[in-house]
Formats: structure tokens, sequence, C-alpha cells
């Protein structure tokens, strides 16, 4: 809904009602698809829209578009990622739009909705039992474990361990450090003492002053082992934590991503703010911690052999101070919490702005954005300040008792000198971790996570002699983030080695969830699917995605320059290869005309490179890998006709060189798929129809209609 809201920013904020959503909505004929959705139109669709397929955030898109009725509508391919039924029905209502002047007209709009069958019903009740046995199982196996704080620091202090000599040293010079305010008392005492005699002040001056001296030294030595030692040991426990914690990171499987907790805002989050708090625990507040102990301890030894009842009184409230610091770590650890989170929500939505600046300038939001933003900071800086409330109360309370504690005990000291059982010297010789926790409970649930697809795995079968063949038997598939949805219901699709075989259906039934289960971004919910007879589940990760060549639908590619782009991931790669794969996908002349040639950088996601530029770069990427599985999610879409023929025939050429490789292709523009093999028709998730071109518009079924509509008959 918020998308929808997005577009109406204007100087009187006014926000669309539901029916002006909605009918934007019908415009783009997203109305029905939304209203499939668990929660419709409160649906949230992730980070760039990742819980949608192309399609689905095309006809978004168009609905934030049409739902503004700007004077102005400008079009960049806005209907290529839509399958030609939808891509006629948005186009009528666009052609509409421009032909009224005005988005919306008074006309009603006719919404068709399919009724299930009682197959279906029945079907769907199966899944839900299925999801409930698989994917629930799988959340409760994966859910973070829980940490005490005692087992949690001890478990971070293991990690130090490379650093143990270091971290040796800054105890023990810790510990002599406390060590040394007793011995200040003592000779805090003894001058106080000899100055209470008169004839023997003169003589002891000077030795005394030096011994406060000698003593000074020291504990400045002390002090420098103590803070270099904890500084060197927590700032490289900080390093291997962060590393260690991308590590598992990029072997955590995609449904993971798919999560709004691991947004790549809170993931920056993780691994800056976090591992800094980690730091403090471990680093110079660690040496405070001994060095109290030390001073505590060494200080109970001489009280007690000067006077148990003076250090019985003076050490009272500290048990005090003990359950009050318990209480108010408890406390400042859920504040850390809640106000970790809207940190999170903050960088997600600043991650958010810088991908999609364009937009946001476009439907001029960023107040809007700003305001949002604004929010989230400064919840966040308030959240922590109530529990500030309680604890100062809390040590209010404490310092009152030792004000109290401190009369108690002057009134037993001068007790005690009226019955002569103490000396004037005995007198002088008595007088953020709750963010931490939170921080290091996060990392250690991040490093103990076992993913259900781990990409660091080296295990797995190897098949000698892959030829290329894949078997879908009976596969159902329901994404982890979306349990109401089944994407894949007992899909059967068998493809022979070598074959060239197609995929076209409704934007959102499951086309490209096909490709994503074959490169295992998912696992199967029930079912098989098979490489040449073995369950893909049983093959080495690595391997497996080596033989395939994915070109998606969206483009990726890295500021890095165009050669190493199309070599990304390859080493020494012979610069003759670069430019063969190039000029397979057509880009070769565009690129020698460019001032730097192959050296010209792309830009960040490629932003300096038009959309069918970076298309062919991502194919050139592919075709160098030389594949033994070719993957095309519709791999031409943003290119125009004249490139889109070039680029098929050097698909085409591809295939030509190399017989042996099977190709799986998914387009909505069905020229480039007439030659395939076999071509599959998909519906809610089911192959409804299949077969090659001639056959399948013999039979004038769902194949035929959409030929049709594509005026290619």
């Amino acid at each position: 809904k918020i998308h929808f809201c997005f577009a109406k920013d204007l100087p009187q904020p006014l926000e669309p009602t539901r029916a002006e959503i909605e009918q934007a909505a019908r415009e783009a004929n997203a109305h029905n698809f939304i209203m499939e959705l668990a929660n419709k139109y409160e649906t949230l669709v992730g980070e760039r829209g990742v819980q949608l397929s192309g399609g689905k955030k095309q006809r978004i898109a168009l609905a934030r578009a049409l739902v503004k009725q700007p004077s102005f509508l400008l079009l960049d391919e806005a209907t290529s990622a839509l399958d030609n039924i939808n891509e006629k029905i948005v186009q009528e209502a666009l052609d509409r739009a421009c032909k009224n002047g005005k988005v919306f007209d008074d006309a009603d709009d006719t919404m068709i909705i399919e009724q299930a069958t009682a197959e279906d019903e029945k079907s769907r009740v199966e899944h839900s039992r299925l999801l409930s046995s698989t994917q629930i199982l799988d959340v409760t196996q994966q859910s973070p474990k829980s940490f005490s704080e005692k087992s949690a620091v001890l478990r971070l202090l293991s990690m130090n361990s490379p650093e143990w000599v270091t971290i040796v040293i800054g105890c023990v010079a810790c510990i002599l450090n406390g060590a040394a305010q007793p011995v200040f008392a003592i000779l805090l005492a003894l001058i106080a003492f000899k100055y209470s005699s008169i004839s023997e002040i003169r003589s002891h001056v000077a030795l005394n002053s030096l011994f406060f001296v000698i003593l000074g030294v020291i504990i400045l030595i002390l002090r420098f082992f103590h803070y270099t030692a904890f500084a060197i040991s927590g700032s490289k426990l900080t390093h291997r934590i962060r590393s260690k914690a991308f590590a598992c990171l990029l072997r955590q499987e995609v449904a993971y991503f798919d999560r709004p907790e691991n947004s790549s805002g809170a993931i920056c989050t993780r691994l800056s703010t976090d591992a800094l708090a980690v730091q403090e625990m471990t680093g110079p507040r660690l040496g405070v911690i001994c060095e109290a102990i030390s001073f505590m301890f060494f200080g109970v030894l001489l009280g007690c052999s000067i006077n148990w009842q003076l250090t019985l009184i003076a050490f009272s409230p500290i048990t005090i101070l003990f359950l009050i610091t318990y209480g108010d770590a408890n406390l400042r650890i859920w504040s850390s919490q809640q106000s970790s989170q809207l940190v999170t929500r903050a960088s997600t939505l600043a991650v958010e702005f810088i991908h999609n600046s364009r937009t946001v300038k476009q439907l001029s939001i960023e107040k809007e954005i700003l305001r949002q933003y604004a929010e989230l900071i400064y919840q966040a800086l308030i959240l922590p300040w109530k529990p500030l409330i309680p604890h100062a109360i809390a040590f209010g309370i404490f310092w009152i008792l030792e004000v109290y504690g401190v009369a108690f005990l002057f009134w037993r000291v001068l007790f005690l000198l009226e019955k002569n059982e103490l000396g004037l010297s005995q007198i002088l010789m008595s007088n953020r971790i709750a963010s931490t926790s939170s921080a290091v409970k996060t990392f250690l649930d991040l490093f103990d996570r076992t993913p259900t697809i781990d990409n660091a795995s080296t295990e797995g079968q190897e098949l000698a002699d892959f030829r290329g063949g894949i078997k879908f038997d009976q596969v159902t598939f329901i994404y982890p983030t979306r349990p109401t949805s089944i994407v894949l219901s007992k899909l059967t699709l068998d493809i022979k080695p070598s074959q060239r075989v197609a995929l076209v259906g409704t934007s959102g039934c499951g086309k490209s969830t096909i490709i994503q289960m074959l490169e295992r971004f998912y696992d199967v919910t029930s079912g098989q699917l098979l490489l040449d007879g073995v369950d893909i589940r049983q093959l080495n990760l690595h391997w497996l995605r080596s033989h395939f060549g994915l070109v998606s639908q969206e483009p990726i590619l890295f500021d890095l320059t165009i050669a190493e782009n199309i070599a990304y991931g390859l080493e020494n790669v012979p610069m003759e290869d670069i430019i063969n794969a190039a000029t397979k996908a057509n880009i070769h002349q565009l690129i020698e005309g460019l001032p730097q040639g192959y050296e010209t950088r792309v830009g960040l996601k490629g932003s300096f490179l038009s959309g069918g530029e970076k298309q062919r770069i991502a194919i050139a990427r592919v075709f160098i890998r030389r594949p033994k599985v070719l993957l095309l999610d519709e791999a031409t879409s943003a290119m125009d006709s004249q490139n889109e023929q070039i680029v098929q025939a050097a698909l085409e050429q591809a295939q030509i060189e190399d017989p042996s490789r099977t190709s799986l292709i998914i387009a909505h523009r069905l020229s480039t798929i007439r030659s395939c093999d076999l071509i599959c028709v998909l519906d809610r998730g089911r192959i409804v129809e299949s077969g090659n071109h001639s056959e399948l518009m013999q039979r004038r079924g769902i194949y035929y209609k959409m030929v049709k509509e594509n005026d290619l008959y």
C-alpha cells in the first residue's frame, strides 16, 4: 500500500483513498494477484520487491504512476517484463489514459475471478498439511539458540584465543594495578601516622614522598600495558568477528535474505555497529573489570587483616549495587534490542533510497522519505532514555544507602576508638554492558546457524559425465517467507539432454522459480529434482552452479571494468576469450567505441549503461563460461527488436556450437521461442500444455490464444 501512497506526495499531502489505489491496481491488472496474497494490499514486498516476480513489480510500478494522475506519462519499456496477456491489458489501460487526457475515467471495469475447482481446493489442503510438516519444521530447526550472558562471554573470549599472550599481559597489569590501590592506602596511612608525631615529620617526608613517586610510576606503566594490550586484542577480535560474520552470511541460503530482519541495511548495521559493541566487552572494559575484582579482593584481605567489622560495613552496599546493576542490565538489554530494530529499519530505508534514488526523485517524495527516516532515528534515540528513570531511582537509592553506610561506618569507628580497639592508621586504610550482551548474542546466533543450503560446503557428488538431463518429479514448492502461497504444485517436467525447452505463462505462475531451483537457491518442498537421474540435493553445490549459465531478467553488474564484469569469477582469462564472448553477445562494437574500451568502468550496478547494454554484457559473461545448461530468464526483455534479433541469433549460434548443451528459456515474447524443441505453458504452478510450436498451434489451446494475442500467427 505504501508504494501507492508514495505517488501522492503533493504540496498539500493527500493520501490516496483505498478506492483510488484499487482502481489504479485494476488499470495495471495488478488487483487480482494482490487480492490472492495473504495480507492483500498490506503485504510487504521485501527489499527491492524481492517477494514479487518481475512482472508483478512492473504492474505495481505502473499502478503507482496511474494513481498519481500525471499530466505527462513517461514509459521506459514499461511492459517489457509482462507476459503478452498482461501486456495487452495494461497497454489498453495506458492507451485510454493517454486518449482521455487523464488516468481514471468513469467507466466501470470488469473483474474476472476464477473459481477454484474442488481439485484445487483439495490440493491446497494437502499442501498446507505438507507445509506444516516441512517448512515449519525447518523454521523450528533454525531458530536461534538462547545463550546466557556467561556462556556468551566465554564463547567470545575463546575467539580471542590467538591473542592469549596479549590478554594475559593485560590481565596481569590490571591485577597489579588493582593491588596498587590498597598499597596507596597503606602509604597514606603511614604518612598520616608519622605526621601525627611532629618530631618525626622531617625525617620521613622525603622517604614517603619517594614511595608515592615510585608507586605513581608503577601505576603509569601498568596502565600503559592495560590499555595497550586490551586495545590490540579487542581490535583483532572485531576484525575476526566481522570476517567470520561475513563468511557466515555468504554461506546462508537465498531464503535467509528474503526475511525482513536480514535486509542489506540490517546486515550492514550488524557488521559495523554490533561488532564495535562487542569490542567493548573484550577491550579496555575487560581490563577495568579485572582491575575492579583485583582491587576488591586485595582490599577485602587488607581490611579483614586490620578490622573485619569495618570491612563488613564498608562493603555492605556492594551487595545492593550488584542487585541494582543486574536489574538495570536486563532493562538496558531490552532497550538496546528495541533501539537496534529501529536503527535497522532506518538503515534499510536509507539503503532502499540509495538503490531507488531515481524513482524517489521522479515521484518527488524526498520529504516523505526524510520524514520516515527522521522518525525512526528519533524513536531510536528516545527509546534508550526510557530506562533511565528507573535507573536513576535505583542508583539514587544506592547512593542514599552509601551515605548512611558511611555515617554508620564513622559511628562504628568512634565506638572502636573509645574502646581503644582501633588506631588512626587503621581508620585511614579502610576508605556500558547491556548493549554489548545483545550484540554478542546476535553474532553467536549467526555463527551457530546451519544454513539449509550451505554455499560454503565442499561435500556432495560430482558427476563425471554430466549430460544435462533435467527432471522435475511431482515437485511442490512454497517460499519459506510466504507459507500460504503455493508456487509450484506437483510439477512434472522431463528435459532431455541437449533439448531447448521454453517456459511460458502469465507473471507469477512459477517460471522463474523453476530456474532458481535449478541453481539451488531454494530446495523443493516435496517431490524430487533430478539431474541425470541424481537428486540435486546430493550434488556438490559449487560443481552444480559451475555447469549452469544464468542470464536473469534484471542483469547484475559490478562497479568494475567491462572486461572484469565479463570475466567475473574466473581467473587468468585471456583477453581474446573476453572479446569473443562480447562479440557473440553483440556488444563488442559498442565497447570498442568507448574511450577506454574494455577498461571502461560500468558504475554501481551498471548505472553508466542502458538496460540493453547491461543485458548483453551479462550474456557475454555466460558465454565465456561455456555452461552445460543455459538458463535464460527473459534474457532479451530489455532490448529493442533489432538487438533482440541479433542476440537471439547469438543464443542459437551458441546452441549450434555445442549441440549437447541443454537450454531452458523463459520468454514473454513468443517470437523468440518458436524454434524450441519443447514449449511448456504454465498456469498456477502446473504445466497445462506442452509440445513444440506446431503441435500447440494445432491444439488451439492456451498457447494458440497467446500467439494470437501477440499477433504472430
